[in-house]
């Protein structure tokens, strides 16, 4: 079928477009001097989430708004139970809690927002682009934090990539836009098409295929932190991406179209909202992942998925 070629083509273009964009920004923001600290904090942050934006911002232009969201609540599930309890299950995960104590919380409390918003929103008429609105505030008040306590902690960097032309990386930075663009537009158009065609809700096809093309990054970015044995940045990077997720694509997207949400998104909001707490459970108890958890979170997510899919 031609749609799933297209559809296989457009995740391509997103992650080695996000890849690519990634790189770029980080080339810039060294030449110009950035602190690390920030550039990870921000660009490559942002950057592994460029697929989730794309996706549901295309996805709200065209006024599909069940895949926007759909798209992000089941990204940050996969991300966090699938993505963590995976690597928990092959290797215990130690943590510093007081390091991701407070990142974690607020991205349960994004998750808890959501759900509010959804839930009003079905019994109470009003503008959800109000609700949007702050969503935004919240994640740029979150974000001029962040970028203080960095630049309170930065540090020198003298890395070949500040030698790389400043032009070269501009370039490239472009060429990785548009492959998100395009990849972006190519998925969501083609998982619309394959969700009419075989009669599944664009809600379904949101929450499988496209949230776990679109985590991808995060799955790879995971693999290498652990492999490098920085498993706290690596939970870090996760928690960090879900509240972008949230607090940012979401929000973007409500301005630009009023959120809808239906009874089944409600329920897969709370299961996030209960997997993140069952994770921050085991954290916080044991100060560690080890294969026992890994294997409950695992067991959580392909329930959830068969309840999603049958």
């Amino acid at each position: 079928m031609l749609e799933i070629v297209l559809l296989i083509a457009g995740f391509i273009l997103l992650i080695k477009g996000a890849d690519i964009f990634v790189s770029a920004s980080v080339g810039i923001a060294k030449k110009l001097k950035v602190p690390n600290v920030v550039i990870g904090l921000t660009i490559v942050a942002m950057g592994t989430s460029a697929p989730e934006v794309v996706i549901s911002v295309t996805a709200s232009l065209q006024g599909s708004n069940d895949l926007a969201v759909s798209n992000i609540v089941g990204s940050n599930i996969f991300n966090l139970i699938f993505i963590v309890g995976l690597f928990a299950l092959i290797k215990s995960l130690d943590f510093n809690v007081r390091d991701v104590i407070k990142d974690f919380s607020l991205s349960i409390a994004a998750a808890v927002l959501l759900l509010i918003i959804a839930v009003t929103s079905r019994f109470v008429s009003y503008d959800t682009r109000i609700a949007a609105g702050i969503m935004l505030t919240i994640f740029i008040i979150y974000m001029i934090l962040l970028v203080k306590q960095a630049m309170r902690n930065k540090t020198a960097d003298d890395s070949a990539e500040q030698q790389k032309p400043l032009i070269l990386s501009v370039v490239f930075a472009v060429i990785g836009c548009a492959m998100i663009i395009f990849g972006g537009q190519l998925t969501v158009d083609n998982a619309v098409k394959i969700a009419e065609t075989i009669g599944i809700t664009e809600r379904v096809i949101g929450l499988t295929v496209i949230a776990i093309g679109t985590s991808l990054p995060e799955l790879i970015t995971f693999g290498v932190a652990c492999k490098k044995k920085e498993t706290g940045l690596a939970f870090g990077a996760i928690i960090g991406s879900n509240i972008f997720n949230i607090l940012f694509i979401l929000g973007l997207a409500g301005l630009i179209s009023p959120l809808s949400f239906d009874s089944a998104m409600v329920f897969d909001m709370g299961f996030l909202i209960f997997g993140s707490l069952i994770t921050l459970l085991f954290v916080y108890t044991g100060k560690r992942l080890g294969r026992r958890e890994g294997a409950v979170m695992l067991a959580l997510y392909l329930g959830y998925m068969a309840w999603v899919i049958v």
